[in-house]
C-alpha cells in the first residue's frame, strides 16, 4: 500500500480504501484473545460487546455476513447481534484470529494515531448518545440506530488509516481557519467529499439498505436520521471539550426530538458539574 496514495475521484478511492485490509484496536485484539480464551463460557452478547467499542471491526464483520449470507438471507442483517449469532462463537473467532492493528499499520506515525483515535473515540460516544435516545423515543430497534451512529465517520476514520497526510492536511486547514466549510476543504484536499466516499463504501460492501439511509443526511426528514444526525453533531463538538460554540443549538435540536427540558437533558448527558451553568439558562 502506497504511502501518499494519489486517487483524486470516487472511484480511486472506493478501489483504494475497499480493497485493503481494515485494522482494529489493539486493545479489541487484547479482548478477543481474552474471550478465546473462555469460548466455552462466552456468549455471543459478549462478542457482541466487544464488536460495538470498535467501529472498524463492526464494519469488517458486518461486511463479512454480508458477503457470507448474500442471497441466502430473506432479510437483511443490521445490528451486530444478529451477525454474531449466525456467524457462530467458533467460525467467528477463526475468521479475526490474526487481525492487522491500527497501532501496527501507523507505527512510527503518532500524529496519524492519535487523529484517528480521537475519531473513534467521536464515533463511540454518538453510538452513546444515539443509543440512549433512540431508547428514549421508544426506538423498534434500538442498535440499528446506534450501529449508524458508530459507523457515520467511517469513512474520516478510514483516511486516518490509509492517507493520513491527506487528513492531518484536511485538519490543518480546518484549525486554521473555522469559516471553511468541512465539505469543501475535503473536495479540494481529496477530490471528493467524506460523504460521498461512505455511501459508496456502504454499497461496496453491501451493508444494509436501512444502515445506509440512516447515515445518510439527506434523509433527515426521518425521525431515526435525525437521531443519529443529532448524536453525531454533538458528538463532534462535544469530544474536545463543552466550549464549542454549536453546542447550544446542539442541545435545542436534541431537546426537541427528545420532547424534553433542558435540565433533563442535561442530566441524560451525565455532564460535568462544572459546564452545567453554561447550558442551564439556555434552551
Amino acid at each position: 500500500m502506497p504511502d501518499n496514495p494519489s486517487p483524486q475521484d470516487l472511484e480511486g478511492w472506493l478501489a483504494f480504501i475497499s480493497r485493503a485490509e481494515l485494522p482494529i484496536l489493539r486493545q479489541t485484539v487484547r479482548h478477543l484473545d481474552e474471550a478465546r480464551q473462555q469460548a466455552d463460557q462466552i456468549s455471543g452478547r459478549d462478542i457482541t460487546d466487544i464488536v460495538l467499542q470498535d467501529p472498524l471491526l463492526a464494519i469488517r464483520v458486518l461486511a463479512y455476513i454480508q458477503e457470507v449470507s448474500h442471497g441466502r438471507l430473506h432479510s437483511d442483517i443490521t445490528n451486530i447481534a444478529s451477525a454474531v449469532m449466525m456467524l457462530g462463537i467458533d467460525p467467528f473467532f477463526r475468521k479475526f484470529e490474526q487481525p492487522l492493528t491500527l497501532e501496527t499499520m501507523l507505527r512510527g506515525q503518532r500524529q496519524a494515531l492519535l487523529g484517528v483515535l480521537q475519531v473513534i473515540l467521536r464515533m463511540q460516544r454518538a453510538a452513546r448518545y444515539a443509543h440512549d435516545w433512540a431508547f428514549a423515543r421508544h426506538d423498534m430497534n434500538v442498535e440499528e440506530v446506534a450501529l449508524a451512529a458508530l459507523l457515520h465517520d467511517l469513512a474520516e476514520s478510514l483516511l486516518w488509516c490509509f492517507a493520513p497526510d491527506r487528513a492531518i492536511e484536511i485538519r490543518s486547514r480546518l484549525q486554521a481557519d473555522c469559516r471553511l466549510n468541512d465539505t469543501d476543504v475535503q473536495r479540494e484536499v481529496l477530490g471528493i467529499a467524506l460523504a460521498d466516499l461512505q455511501l459508496a463504501l456502504c454499497r461496496a460492501w453491501h451493508l444494509p439498505e436501512l444502515l445506509t439511509t440512516l447515515m445518510d443526511s439527506g434523509n433527515a426528514a426521518l425521525s431515526r436520521v435525525q437521531n443519529v444526525q443529532l448524536a453525531v453533531n454533538l458528538a463532534r463538538h462535544s469530544t474536545e471539550g463543552w466550549n464549542h460554540p454549536a453546542i447550544p443549538d446542539d442541545l435545542n435540536a436534541v431537546q426537541s426530538l427528545l420532547h424534553i427540558s433542558r435540565e433533563k437533558l442535561l442530566n441524560r448527558l451525565q455532564l460535568p458539574t462544572e459546564v452545567l451553568p453554561r447550558f442551564l439558562g439556555e434552551g
